[in-house]
């Protein structure tokens, strides 16, 4: 059975950091594509971040430069470090990948 357990959200300031983790089951994140989205109150999915098999990282626009994305194959986890987050940021964030998303994690930057 495939699952994806996001955690690490909640409440930061503006310019403070969260790293989210995204545990895997049922598969290895190594050999396949894992992604971040997210989706704030009231708007569409966004995509946020992608890591290919091969380890190549991609970002959106917005978050280029702020988070990094990575994975550590022995825990089979994804994470997505975030930082210099702005109130923009402000979305539940899900991990997905195949075709599975997570339940997601708060994320909310509030000062």
């Amino acid at each position: 059975e495939v699952r994806l357990v996001e955690s690490g959200g909640g409440l930061v300031q503006p310019g403070g950091s969260l790293r989210l983790s995204c545990a895997a089951s049922g598969f290895t994140v190594s050999s396949y594509a894992m992604n971040w989205v997210r989706q704030a109150p009231g708007k569409e999915f966004e995509w946020v971040s992608t890591m290919n098999s091969r380890g190549g990282t991609y970002y959106a626009d917005s978050v280029k430069g702020r988070f990094t994305i990575s994975r550590d194959n022995a825990k089979n986890t994804l994470y997505l470090q975030m930082d210099n987050l702005k109130t923009e940021d402000t979305a539940v964030y899900y991990c997905a990948a195949i075709s599975y998303r997570g339940q997601g994690t708060q994320v909310t930057v509030s000062s």
